[in-house]
């Protein structure tokens, strides 16, 4: 599965239909491959005829060809750390997502971290969040530390909290919350930024080999037609992915971000977004703005219902915000800013305006994740700072029983068409392992903003649909577009990258429903087959 050396032979890849995403070319039968690149697309018959000598034929079976799907956020560490971890995904009360933590802790030997989670007390028949006490009982000699499903609260037994030195005299954080009993101890729920330290310990070691993990991890991604991925998770999956490469396993093209933690020594390494190759390639820095909806932690205008001074949490305040997008700008390194709540996306985009004229002096493209709620008259500032909206259609439909938190409210939620009709620069991706990365369900929600039972009608907020043509694009040309890469990748026309897939379906012209059904039956990147069904 390694990128192969220059001297093979030409391919022409045929029996297909093309959907290219290039005006200059929108479909065609017939695509011929040398070194990685294509060359010429047309007919069969011409190419053949004129495709020099040693070409080999591939037949691709009568099925669609899209451009590789690009995941433009996707935890790949974690989504592979899972493969090793406790899924509490699906349980529907605390007691049933303790009885898996002790069928899992069953046998381990003392001391051995529990890591996983993935749950989510807004959907448990009481949707109260748990505390330590349960898991104490269930796990009394290993530390259990489990994150939430949105990631932004972590579930702690007592083993867990002494081994990271919380507790009932330990101050929250800035842009964190130790949730405590009435008499001060804490209750093993952390938020946000006091998650860190139990985090830190999820993604080291304790949680197994990374390489060989993202190694698994690469040939799902494959199976399901991601290409090429936008990485948010740090510096040890970067090494990870650095060793596949290096070992000839490396299959998928990474566009890797950088996280807070690495901004110093990016800046004095001299690093800039665009350093790289075609393979692995710098992307932007992430910020974290605010928490999750889920967690009610989003930084919100107004108090979530029922909660009276809760706007959720600036995870990083207004003037810190500038201080590291201006220092990162200045440096030549993009900014990614996780934001969820409308306060939270209004802030960074007035810190964006502040670093305006560094940022365009060094050509920069910043992004926001996620930027699910907005307040309407920012979508149109978003525009004009050109920053590009990543995000993944899945978290709307997953949300769909949350939206009640935001009823009544003056809100552009999840405001794809809205995006799209003011100009904004719009880029697809999962969040996995928040959400499974299959771009297919991605495109399917985006197109009809309903969940898998067809609810509600018509779809939420149904004036926000995009059309299928345009979620492709999202995960393709626009993916390319974020990471700076519109020149290689997203479309197939002569000079790009040979990476694209084939699928039963075209969700050019297919219905809803069958797109959601798609099935990826072979995957070229750089054009080498890499996956077959």
């Amino acid at each position: 599965m390694a990128p192969e050396t220059p001297g093979r032979a030409p391919v022409l890849y045929a029996n297909t239909r093309f959907r290219t995403l290039d005006p200059s070319y929108p479909t065609a039968e017939a695509l011929l491959v040398e070194e990685g690149r294509i060359v010429a697309l047309g007919d069969y018959p011409s190419l053949s005829a004129h495709a020099p000598a040693g070409t080999r034929t591939a037949d691709l079976d009568g099925l669609t060809v899209l451009p590789g799907l690009t995941d433009s956020h996707i935890h790949t560490a974690s989504l592979g750390r899972a493969l090793d971890e406790v899924d509490l995904r699906g349980t529907l009360t605390a007691d049933e997502a303790l009885a898996r933590v002790a069928g899992f802790s069953a046998g381990l030997e003392p001391g051995r971290w529990v890591f996983g989670g993935w749950w989510d007390f807004n959907k448990w028949k009481v949707p109260v969040q748990p505390d330590l006490r349960g898991l104490d009982a269930v796990c009394p000699n290993n530390p259990v530390a489990l994150t939430s499903a949105d990631g932004h609260t972590m579930w702690a037994n007592s083993l867990a909290l002494a081994a990271v030195g919380i507790e009932a005299t330990t101050p929250d954080p800035a842009g964190g919350e130790i949730v405590r009993f009435s008499d001060g101890r804490p209750r093993g729920i952390l938020r946000e930024a006091a998650l860190f330290p139990l985090r830190e310990l999820a993604n080291s070691p304790l949680s197994g080999d990374l390489p060989g993990q993202l190694q698994a991890v690469q040939e799902r991604l494959l199976s399901v037609g991601i290409t090429s991925i936008h990485d948010i998770d740090g510096a040890d999956c970067l090494e990870g992915y650095r060793r596949l490469r290096t070992e000839g396993h490396l299959a998928l093209r990474v566009h890797k971000l950088l996280s807070i933690a690495e901004l110093d020594a990016a800046i004095e390494a001299g690093t800039r977004t665009g350093d790289g190759d075609e393979w692995i390639r710098t992307g932007a820095v992430k910020i974290f703005s605010d928490g999750a909806i889920g967690s009610h932690t989003c930084h919100m205008s107004e108090p979530f219902p029922g909660e009276d001074g809760n706007y959720g949490i600036a995870v990083t305040e207004y003037a810190e915000l500038i201080d590291l997008a201006g220092r990162a700008a200045a440096a030549g390194i993009a900014v990614a800013s996780h934001a969820i709540g409308d306060q939270a996306n209004h802030n960074v985009l007035r810190a964006y305006q502040e670093i305006k004229e560094v940022s365009q002096r060094h050509n920069l493209r910043h992004r926001i994740e996620h930027a699910q709620f907005l307040q309407p008259q920012d979508i149109a500032m978003m525009a004009r700072l050109g920053a590009v909206a990543s995000m993944q259609p899945t978290h709307c439909t997953s949300d769909l029983p949350l939206m009640r938190l935001i009823e009544g409210r003056n809100l552009a939620a999840y405001a794809w068409r809205s995006m799209l009709d003011a100009g904004v620069p719009l880029a697809f991706g999962s969040d996995a392992p928040v959400e499974e990365p299959d771009p297919f369900a991605g495109i399917h929600a985006a197109i009809t903003r309903q969940g898998s039972s067809g609810e509600p009608a018509g779809g939420w907020m149904p004036s926000e649909r995009i059309s299928a043509a345009e979620a492709v694009r999202a995960y393709t040309t626009g993916a390319a577009y974020a990471s700076g890469e519109e020149h290689v990748k997203g479309r197939l026309s002569p000079g790009m990258l040979a990476d694209f897939i084939a699928v039963d379906v075209d969700p050019f012209t297919a219905p809803a429903d069958e797109i959601l059904e798609t099935t990826v039956h072979s995957a070229v990147v750089d054009g080498v087959f890499r996956y077959r069904r």
